[in-house]
């Protein structure tokens, strides 16, 4: 799904929320835009599993808490048995932990229930089509993860927070990566969560070339998303900044 775009296919949803409400909430802010369809509804982690075998949705909108299986456990299943599906997380919280804990367990996005109907659209459509990039937050968040950088403050360091810093040199455990010198560039501004847009901007190339080179990064290194290219940037060292 990847290579379309939303003029020539439909993303289908499956959306999974133990309130009706929110479902209805959920089915309202998508019937109005032609790039989705919603094919099944479930109301629980344990349900979204058996429909999703049936059905095999393009992207699920999964509710964080549910009473028995939540959203976090059903995403991981989920992700362990079809790693193609993309999950949103939708939740009232904007707790960065539970976002940072969404991720990790596979989802690609994270939105909350209170946010504009269009909003909404703008970043399922770049999820779905896979443009959506990392914030700057969960960027920080992730060079925290893999280097340990929080330490005993509890302090992200000012040098990861806001902006979009200079790639670094490179240390030598990014040499044994079988990518291009531009792949490689490209997927240090990734690491530092920049969108497409920003990356052409900052490269002097255009976005439809940096789509290009991500679709060709993803296949080189056998990775699904954005957020598995950046842990993989970090664990090679290319953006170290010491």
């Amino acid at each position: 799904m990847s290579d379309n775009t939303p003029s020539q296919s439909v993303a289908r949803v499956m959306l999974v929320d133990d309130h009706p409400h929110g479902r209805e909430g959920m089915r309202e802010i998508l019937s109005g835009d032609r790039s989705f369809e919603i094919i099944a509804e479930a109301k629980s982690g344990e349900e979204a599993l058996e429909l999703i075998e049936l059905q095999q949705p393009d992207l699920v909108l999964m509710d964080i808490r549910m009473p028995g299986m939540g959203g976090l456990e059903a995403t991981q299943r989920i992700k362990s048995r079809w790693p193609a599906v993309k999950i949103v997380m939708v939740t009232v919280s904007d707790d960065i932990s539970d976002l940072f804990e969404a991720i990790k367990r596979g989802a690609q996005g994270y939105l909350l229930k209170n946010i504009t109907p269009s909003q909404w659209l703008e970043y399922l459509r770049a999820v779905a089509y896979d443009e959506a990039p990392m914030s700057k937050e969960l960027a920080a968040r992730l060079l925290l993860e893999f280097t340990g950088a929080l330490g005993q403050s509890g302090r992200t360091p000012a040098s990861t927070l806001g902006g979009s810093p200079k790639p670094e040199p490179r240390t030598n455990a990014s040499s044994a990566t079988p990518l291009t010198e531009r792949e490689k560039e490209i997927l240090e501004r990734v690491a530092y969560g920049d969108s497409n847009r920003e990356i052409a901007a900052t490269l002097g190339i255009s976005e439809h070339t940096v789509k290009n080179h991500l679709k060709n990064i993803l296949q080189k290194l056998h990775l699904d998303n954005r957020v598995q290219l950046a842990r993989y940037a970090i664990q090679q060292g290319m953006n170290d900044q010491t």
